[in-house]
């Protein structure tokens, strides 16, 4: 049987930069994600900004700590370019409608991120900004009447802009202070109508959210950044359990399955060095301390040690995180001669891909859930998991999307598993994303997950319109169910 506990969490998980919309609207600052363009597979997407000098420069990586720029450059917004993030789906202006149309689906929770520049529009000023927090009322507000428990995420790959030029973003120690404040903000706010929390997402992937402020991309300024995330986040912990008793928090982090591509003991080793990129995300948050291997996790990385003070040590310690919470889309080999941090994997000739190269493999999600769970011992929540596909919707906005229910009846049957046969302690499952939203990826709309169809094209064009796919009313069974109907063959 492959029904859940009773009072599982169904929903699905979305970002403000992908989703909400609402650019320069009720005093929204600016926001890291703001300047990066729309690409593609084969044109990555791009930040724009001015040099000192006055020339336009254009990093190729959508991550902006792999290709830094000086402290002193502007950001800009080009004529001929399209920037995803402004318009989105525009959440900001449709929040009623698609709230409603995920409770016809039975969801019980929903989550969604916070917008830091629309709350803080710089990030240092001393006041929030009312209107910003207005808005996340009217949505709680809106949840609340369907029933819908929030599950906020905090931080979702991003800062406001100001933060990142003028402190150099997560490499400077003085940002944790204006995130604690950020999220006191929240917590004073929200606290009495939202139980659970998340303060980063995918912190082991996306790393640096805003430029280091150095020229040099070097693994200690990453490192130096990714400490400073830990101490913000173990703070909000503390934080949060001091003004919101029974309040849980997570951090989010990226778990594709990762495999060794032979059974040859060197590619077995090389598995477990790989591993621990991940692991030593997971294990210093959720156990409050670093581990002994991240010596060897720096060394790798060219360098010897990080500035972590006592007090440092103290606040991880205390602010241990109440739940793990990951992402689930694909898995990975690995082999001997694979760089140290190996994120495509080499390629598996046991499984198919999706159109953008993923490999589809619902008994790595049954594999990740147990490998954490044996791990860390505290309850999980997959609240990102789900197939970016091509979708052709006909002249009503309709799409027969069998693959997509496919894809979820095999991942959800394997949680099913994990939870129901191997005892793994799961809080809840949120697929990603339950309305078609731009990917984080490439900037695109075509690379579509959601059960709601959105007319939007690539650059911004179309209606807006909703309309349900045919996995709207499959999933809707599902939930109905509580998972029972998984048994039933497609």
């Amino acid at each position: 049987m492959k029904q859940l506990p009773e009072g599982f969490l169904w929903g699905g998980a979305t970002a403000d930069f992908q989703y909400e919309g609402g650019f320069n609207e009720g005093g929204r600052g600016l926001l890291s994600h703001d300047f990066e363009t729309d690409g593609s597979m084969e044109n990555p997407r791009h930040h724009t900004f001015q040099m000192p000098d006055g020339t336009i420069l254009k990093p190729r990586s959508s991550f902006s700590y792999a290709d830094p720029v000086p402290n002193e450059a502007k950001p800009v917004f080009l004529d001929d370019e399209y920037y995803p993030s402004h318009q989105a789906v525009d959440f900001y202006h449709h929040y009623k409608e698609d709230i409603a149309l995920m409770a016809e689906m039975g969801f019980n929770v929903f989550r969604f991120s916070i917008c830091w520049s629309r709350i803080y529009p710089l990030g240092d000023e001393e006041t929030p900004n009312e209107e910003g927090l207005k808005f996340y009322d009217e949505v709680i507000s809106e949840l609340e009447k369907h029933h819908m428990e929030p599950l906020i995420t905090i931080c979702h790959d991003e800062m406001p802009m100001h933060l990142a030029l003028k402190y150099g973003g997560w490499s400077n120690r003085f940002v944790i202070d204006c995130y604690v404040k950020y999220c006191k903000t929240l917590f004073e706010r929200y606290g009495k109508r939202c139980k659970y929390w998340l303060t980063f997402n995918e912190i082991n992937a996306v790393r640096g959210f805003g430029p280091c402020g150095t020229k040099e991309s070097d693994g200690k300024v990453r490192y130096q950044a990714d400490h400073h995330m830990f101490v913000a986040s173990a703070k909000a912990v503390i934080l949060g359990h001091q003004m919101m008793p029974g309040s849980m928090f997570g951090t989010m982090y990226a778990m594709s399955e990762l495999y060794p591509a032979t059974c040859k003991p060197e590619d077995m080793f090389k598995r477990l060095q790989a591993r621990r990129e991940n692991w030593y995300f997971i294990d210093t948050m959720a156990r409050g301390y670093y581990h002994p291997y991240a010596k060897s996790v720096w060394k790798h990385h060219g360098f010897d040690s990080l500035e972590i003070t006592e007090e440092d040590k103290e606040i991880l310690k205390e602010g241990q995180l109440d739940f793990v919470s990951f992402s689930y889309y694909r898995s990975n080999t690995v082999k001997k001669d694979d760089p140290w941090f190996n994120v495509g994997g080499s390629s598996n000739p046991y499984l198919e891909n999706t159109p953008w190269g993923w490999p589809v493999d619902p008994l790595g999600l049954r594999h990740c859930m147990n490998e954490i769970y044996d791990r860390i011992q505290k309850p999980i929540f997959i609240v990102e998991n789900g197939m970016g596909a091509i979708d052709q919707a006909d002249e009503n906005g309709y799409v027969e999307d069998d693959y997509r229910i496919d894809y979820l009846q095999k991942h959800l049957s394997a949680m099913a598993d994990a939870i129901n046969e191997d005892g793994v302690g799961c809080l809840g499952y949120t697929m990603w994303a339950p309305i078609d939203l731009v990917s984080l990826s490439t900037g695109e709309m075509k690379k579509r997950y959601g059960f709601i169809y959105v007319d939007m094209d690539d650059k911004g064009n179309g209606t807006l319109k909703r309309t349900k796919k045919k996995s709207f009313n499959w999933m809707k069974h599902i939930i109905e169910t509580n998972g029972k109907a998984l048994d039933e063959k497609l």
